[in-house]
């Protein structure tokens, strides 16, 4: 009997902030680890935003932009969906990661109707309020974010979560954001109709 194969689903893994120890990068390469557990077909690769210059419309020059930002837009082009892990700064989501959204939504908006998941990891609400302020910002260019589950972790709060390398130590929390992943993986094959 034949192997059916697996359908690849591509996810791009975004952290909104670029610090070396970034709590949110932790959730992100836990999340990686748990996919290649899962071996179901789901590729997730971290891309890193820190290179990106502030979006200034003069950078675009005959119909391009800089080197970095194409880079980063075929990234979100060849992508499949989207886990977005976001620290909540100012009851919103950070500047790079906004800048980030920003140029890949330049036209012709790469992100436009893919699946998209947010995770965040921080003090008080861990988060939380940058989720809601992300979602908005996925109506107007057109993601599909997964309603459930919703993650937002308290890093501060006992017991331990992280290493002190950012490194997601807590195991329920793992088992947490295995459950978005999957509901990520399910939704960006029913939108693409696999």
């Amino acid at each position: 009997m034949e192997a059916i194969a697996k359908p690849v689903i591509k996810v791009v893994a975004i952290s909104g902030s670029i610090r070396k120890a970034s709590f949110n990068i932790g959730l992100i390469r836990s999340v990686i680890d748990i996919s290649k557990e899962l071996n179901n077909g789901v590729k997730v690769e971290y891309v890193d935003i820190s290179p990106l210059p502030m979006l200034n419309t003069d950078l675009e020059v005959n119909g391009t932009f800089p080197p970095a930002v194409e880079a980063f837009r075929q990234k979100i082009a060849e992508a499949d969906c989207y886990l977005f892990a976001s620290p909540e700064y100012n009851f919103s989501v950070t500047a790079p990661l906004k800048n980030a959204i920003d140029w890949a939504s330049r036209p012709p908006n790469v992100w436009a109707d893919k699946a998209a998941a947010v995770v965040s990891a921080g003090g008080g609400w861990g988060g939380g309020r940058s989720q809601y302020h992300l979602r908005q910002i996925g109506v107007f260019i057109d993601l599909h974010f997964i309603n459930k589950p919703e993650f937002y972790l308290n890093a501060f709060e006992p017991p331990a979560k992280f290493d002190a390398d950012g490194t997601l130590i807590h195991a329920e929390s793992k088992e947490r954001l295995k459950k978005v992943l999957l509901s990520l993986h399910a939704y960006a094959l029913r939108l693409k109709g696999k």
